[in-house]
Order: structure tokens, then sequence, then C-alpha cells
């Protein structure tokens, strides 16, 4: 991956948060909990994977950069949002949590040398994965969740 193709997909990543504020915006309310779509999260459920995805990515990061061939685990985000709660919860806190996590983890992307770039580890699902591979996944993960929140709005409004 070149310098420019890396700062494209930071300054993506840092937009991600807007992105999913800008989805809200004029959702109804009372529709943010509603399974608008059978089997597929609702609103809130999304605010809140973002939230926990976002934590668990910047950890995962975090691991590629300060240690020496880092284990990374995959987790079940399904069982996350039942057990978790996530469509009981206020989302308010998740969105705190969600910008919080990609601010702090943009200071860090901003300071990468190219050698932690490159460090590799290993995900239990798909194998080597190295800062390049997290940034190319976590910078588009926002967007695509916003853009199912825009689609929950739709049907929300009719």
């Amino acid at each position: 991956m070149t310098r420019a193709e890396r700062q494209s997909l930071i300054e993506k990543y840092r937009a991600g948060y807007d992105e999913v504020v800008r989805s809200l915006e004029g959702f109804p309310p009372a529709a943010l909990t509603a399974r608008l779509r059978p089997g597929k999260w609702t609103a809130v459920e999304i605010v809140h994977h973002l939230s926990d995805s976002e934590n668990i990515s910047a950890q995962r990061l975090r691991k590629l950069i300060a240690e020496e061939h880092p284990l990374i685990w995959s987790y079940d985000e399904a069982n996350l949002a039942v057990k978790l709660k996530y469509n009981e919860r206020d989302m308010a806190p998740a969105l705190d949590s969600f910008r919080t996590a990609r601010a702090t983890t943009a200071q860090l992307l901003d300071l990468m040398s190219e050698e932690d770039w490159t460090r590799s580890g290993f995900h239990t699902e798909s194998g080597p994965y190295t800062a390049e591979h997290w940034l190319e996944i976590y910078a588009a993960h926002a967007h695509g969740h916003a853009e199912q929140i825009r689609r929950l709005r739709e049907l929300a409004r009719g």
C-alpha cells in the first residue's frame, strides 16, 4: 500500500463517526429500536455494535503496534448484540464511546512508522493480519453501517 493510499484510508476512517451521525439525522425516535427489516439489526443495535467494534478494533491495532506477533481474537458480534442487550440501552453513551475510540486511534494512525504499518499478527479467523489490513477493514466499517442506518431511516419514514 502506498502512503497516498494509506492516507486516503485514514481520512475515510476519520470521517466515519460523522457519517454515522449524519445517517441518524431525521431518524424517527420511536423507530430507532424497531426491527424494520426482519432478522436485521435496529438502528440502536448498529450504534452499539459500532461502539463495541471500535473499542475492540482499537485494542487490535494497539496489539499490532506494541506486541510481537500478537494473536488477534475474533468475536461473535450477533451474540454480543443479544447478550449485551443492545436494543434495550440508550445509544448516546455508545455514540460517545465510538467517537472517542476513533479519535484516540486516529492520533495513533498519524504517528505510525512504516515499520508499524507492516508489523504482523495472526487473526483467529482470517490468518495473517497487519495494521494495513486493519485500516482497510475499519476505514470502511462505519460507512457501511451508516448506509445501513440510512436505509432503515427511509423504511421508518415510510
